[in-house]
């Protein structure tokens, strides 16, 4: 099971660092990692990813630019650095085990999606 956490209240333009790590001692293993985001009254939608090899990134469009997605093996975290955060990134974030050519969540286990972390960007 996944657990993320680093979430809290920011202001517009402030920054955020969310960490994913795999709880129970668990660890990543040979996955491809992202984020995912859902807002209040909307569905769940792609933010960023990570494939296994750490060589290559897909962001979403409204966050380029802004986020960075990193993975440590060593820490087995995966992070999301957050600047420039706009008022539309207020939402819950999770992370999961992905498929990086289709950027979309791979549940392989019950339940698919961890507790996640809430961002509130608000003046």
């Amino acid at each position: 099971q996944l657990v993320e956490s680093g979430g809290g209240l920011v202001q517009p333009g402030g920054s955020l660092r969310l960490s994913c790590t795999a709880a129970a001692g668990g660890n990543f293993g040979l996955y491809s990692m992202g984020w995912f985001r859902q807002a209040p009254g909307k569905e769940r939608e792609f933010v960023a990813s990570i494939n296994w090899s750490k060589t290559n990134r897909h962001y979403a469009d409204s966050v380029k630019g802004r986020f960075t997605i990193s993975m440590d093996d060593a820490e087995n975290t995966v992070d999301l650095q957050m600047n420039n955060l706009k008022v539309e990134d207020t939402a819950v974030y999770y992370c999961n085990k992905v498929i990086f050519a289709a950027d979309q969540e791979l549940c392989d286990t019950t339940p698919c999606w961890g507790q996640g972390t809430q961002v509130t960007v608000s003046s």
